[in-house]
């Protein structure tokens, strides 16, 4: 059983003043404004595309770098104290619980965070403004990946469905790794290819994960103690597909194609000059 002691000994003074009662009834009552941000996201990308089409694209190198910089830092504290509390729960009580419980949510060191996590995704839409003002190629993937999850995040929380602590601290760590690459690179560091291919890797497996997450809430919520509703369910298992569909093409025409295309090409050439000789 879930020994909560131990976990108060570990908490901030911020993490513990944490009213969860009141975050969890605000949600409730407002989640639906998820859906205006995502409007005005929308037609702030598409308009903003538009109004810079026919102007010179922005540097913006120092303040990417200060917002992924932000980002990251937030989302490794954020793997950290969620990844401490699942690793509690999961020692503790087993991986069953670990999906079904829902203590995620109100649970010392993990209450905070949990509600830190869907409110920054409203923040985090900001990330497409730098793809749009720096005129760099807007990916499908992106802006439905950053729309999805806002809705998604803000309508499970309000009914604190189970699973959340799997979905919430995966995505942490994922993104601890890829907003870290993100400010890497706006610094004008060189990072090995590798480590590209290796955030790629780890956001498919994260949807792998997520689907497996979505069919045991629902195998396990047909004989109680799982809490959870079919229609989350379903939007769950729908959204984690259509990423990991995404996802993998994206790895494909990113790093397999253009490398088996270079490998043809190199090939090619060896031939041609070996027939010349």
């Amino acid at each position: 059983m879930l020994n909560e002691t131990d976990l108060h000994l570990s908490e901030y003074g911020f993490e513990r003043r944490f009213d969860e009662r009141g975050a969890i009834l605000w949600m409730q009552e407002n989640w639906s404004i998820s859906f205006t941000f995502s409007a005005l996201y929308a037609a702030l990308v598409f308009g903003g595309q538009h109004f810079m089409k026919s102007r010179p694209k922005m540097n913006l190198r120092g303040l990417l770098v200060l917002w992924s910089l932000s980002l990251a830092i937030f989302s490794i504290i954020g793997a950290v104290r969620t990844g401490s509390y699942m690793f509690h729960i999961l020692s503790r009580s087993g991986f069953r619980f670990s999906i079904c419980d829902q203590s995620f949510y109100n649970a010392p060191v993990s209450k905070f965070w949990a509600y830190a996590f869907v409110v920054s995704k409203a923040p985090e839409l900001g990330d497409t403004a730098f793809v749009v003002l720096r005129k760099q190629k807007l990916l499908f993937l992106h802006w439905y990946h950053h729309i999805t999850v806002l809705l998604y995040s803000w309508y499970s929380y309000k009914d604190m469905v189970a699973g959340g602590g799997w979905f919430m601290t995966m995505n942490f760590s994922v993104h601890a790794l890829m907003y870290s690459y993100y400010a890497a690179r706006a610094a004008g560091l060189r990072v090995p290819r590798p480590f590209a291919m290796l955030i790629t890797s780890a956001q498919i497996m994260q949807m792998g994960m997520g689907l497996t997450v979505s069919w045991l809430v629902y195998s396990w919520m047909q004989h109680g103690g799982c809490p959870s509703r079919l229609d989350n369910i379903v939007w769950a298992a729908l959204m984690y597909l259509s990423y990991l569909l995404l996802f993998s093409n994206f790895f494909y025409q990113t790093y397999l194609r253009h490398q088996s295309q270079a490998t043809t090409t190199e090939t090619a050439k060896t031939t041609k000059t070996t027939k010349t000789e």
